[in-house]
């Protein structure tokens, strides 16, 4: 089925065409944007059941942005009375005519910003979903999500709980301007499982999770991840701690991708590039990586939960190649900082919602795959780590330095997996020196959209990133 777009939304259109048409007497540039979305969150162990219809994205609301004079303005509203669409008008003059004054009364340097280019757009997409979260059988998927728990808790005697959650967002969003009327309504869902151990006075937990387009239905593929997130326990709860060095690593796909998201992903938005932020800024049309790198970042790479057809600035999704075997080619941006630095937009520009500034964000962050065999790769080292899950990671976009902190790691020695398991495992380094060092990328490619990502502490989103297994060098600690 079509995920059906918003009728709220089409109910309110007219009233926000008037606004615009209000408005634009007074500002030489009016855009509107104006979300409401669903959602179904569930979230259960052998100790407690939360049910609730609050996602990372849902929302309604509609903000309006302004232009005039260089300056760029915003309002936001989480109602809009579209039966009286001129006393909306006079409050947004007035409240933005106020904060003017205050910039003139502290003499406030302005950024003097170009107008955005408004050409023509007429836009409306239903992206295919199996369910819709707000009328999901919650009873039922409480029963298939307390049977997976259970079948957990089953699998080891030290087993302390098993947590499942899962979640379902329906996303409806229409952005209009003088000339564009650009419509959009599709469903992801998420859902992971926490297995926690405890022996011996040792906790650790293990986990696996699901993501994509799509609705409730998604949640059955959780059924294939309570085994891994117990064994992965449970194998933590043995591990060695790792000697400190620089090895051969394989990085299995969810790690590869953590490498894209915190590598190439902030360090390419070019909203840093206008605060000179970035240390990308000065690598554009320079080596970055070995010949066999090249990633893809936007919308429309993968299938995932931010692949929408168009931003919250009404700039149509795209699929740009940030780098082209080895060298990096271009960053993502948002239409704000593309005017700043002459360049096209990419499609990039997110909000947290409606109440929140745009900033040039991430979409689906792709390491592309390449023509060898995980046995093959694996067989290539002499002593070194297959890494696997992920925890965390954070990245220094100045000076390019990354750190990940990683699940396990599977040591290999002689060309074989030996069966021991080092954890937790934390890779730092360089980022050109560890892309650089890439020899071997299989044939796989998987992507991973559970959970999100902060524009520093807060402004956060949904990504997702991944990408093949690859063979390089990494720091380990």
């Amino acid at each position: 089925m079509k995920a059906p777009f918003s009728s709220y939304l089409n109910e309110i259109a007219p009233g926000l065409r008037q606004l615009i048409n209000y408005l634009s007497s007074d500002y030489d540039y009016v855009s509107v944007l104006s979300t409401d979305s669903k959602g179904l969150h569930i979230r259960l162990s052998q100790h407690a059941k939360t049910v609730g219809n609050q996602t990372m994205t849902t929302e309604r609301g509609t903000v309006v942005r302004v232009y005039k004079d260089g300056l760029y303005s915003e309002y936001a509203m989480d109602c809009f009375d579209h039966e009286h669409p001129e006393q909306a008008a006079t409050d947004i003059k007035s409240v933005l005519n106020a904060q003017l004054e205050v910039l003139k009364l502290t003499q406030t340097d302005i950024y003097d910003t170009g107008l955005l280019s408004d050409e023509p757009i007429d836009l409306m997409v239903e992206k295919e979903t199996g369910q819709l979260p707000e009328e999901a059988d919650i009873p039922t998927l409480i029963s298939q999500l307390t049977k997976l728990s259970d079948y957990g808790m089953s699998l080891s005697e030290a087993m302390v709980d098993c947590v499942v959650t899962a979640q379902s967002t329906h996303i409806s969003k229409l952005f209009m301007t003088a000339n564009r009327y650009m419509r959009q309504s599709y469903v992801y869902s998420e859902g992971s499982i926490a297995a926690i151990i405890s022996k011996d006075g040792q906790n650790r937990i293990g986990h696996d999770s699901i993501s994509g387009l799509g609705g409730p239905e998604l949640f059955i593929g959780l059924n294939d991840k309570a085994d891994y997130a117990v064994s992965s326990a449970l194998e933590m709860l043995e591990a060695d701690r790792i000697v400190p060095g620089v090895y051969d690593i394989i990085t299995a796909p969810e790690v590869t991708g953590l490498i894209a998201h915190e590598a190439f992903g902030h360090g390419v938005e070019m909203d840093l590039f206008v605060k000179g932020r970035a240390l990308g800024a000065d690598y554009i049309d320079q080596r970055v990586g070995s010949p066999l790198v090249t990633m893809h970042e936007g919308a429309l790479c993968a299938d995932n939960v931010t692949s929408y057809a168009f931003d919250d600035e009404g700039i149509l999704a795209g699929d740009v190649v940030e780098i082209d075997q080895g060298i990096l080619k271009t960053g993502i941006c948002d239409a704000l900082s593309a005017l700043r630095l002459g360049v096209s937009p990419t499609g990039n520009g997110k909000r947290e919602n409606f109440e929140h500034k745009v900033y040039t964000r991430m979409t689906n962050t792709l390491f592309d795959s390449g023509n060898d065999t995980l046995e093959d790769m694996i067989k290539s080292i002499d002593y070194g780590y297959l890494l696997e899950g992920i925890q965390s990671g954070m990245e220094d976009p100045k000076h390019w330095g990354i750190q990940c902190i990683i699940q396990l790691g599977r040591e290999i020695k002689d060309g074989k997996l030996t069966g021991k398991v080092v954890s937790p495992v934390i890779m730092t380094g360089y980022v050109p020196d560890l892309l650089g060092a890439v020899t071997m990328a299989n044939t796989d490619h998987c992507v991973f959209g559970s959970g999100g990502c902060g524009k520093g502490h807060k402004e956060w989103a949904k990504v997702s990133d991944g990408g093949p297994y690859l063979k390089t060098k990494g720091r380990l600690g």
